[in-house]
């Protein structure tokens, strides 16, 4: 998710795979010997400005960068959104 700190200010919200410039931060190096990654995935659902807060907090924090997170979809309830993010962990064998 994108959350803009200037008024018209835009980001690509592209994967690294679809990124003209791949970085070595947008690469996951591979697991080190006696571990293996899992997947998990995070869903925040709740009105928007709650949600872009605990998006924002998790960044402040150091867990996920705020541009990891999909965009806001709307959930049909009133005034709620989701908001979901993929991530790599590392685990012991």
């Amino acid at each position: 998710m994108f959350i803009p700190s200037i008024q018209g200010a835009a980001a690509s919200t592209d994967s690294p795979i679809n990124s003209p410039t791949p970085t070595a931060l947008t690469t996951t190096p591979p697991p080190a010997e006696g571990y293996y990654q899992e997947s998990v995935r995070h869903m925040l659902f709740g009105p928007l400005p709650a949600v872009q807060a605990t998006i924002r907090l998790l960044h402040i924090r150091g867990y996920a960068e705020p541009n990891d997170w999909s965009e806001p979809i709307p959930t049909g309830r009133p005034n709620e959104v989701m908001a979901i993010l993929t991530k790599r962990v590392r685990l012991a064998n």
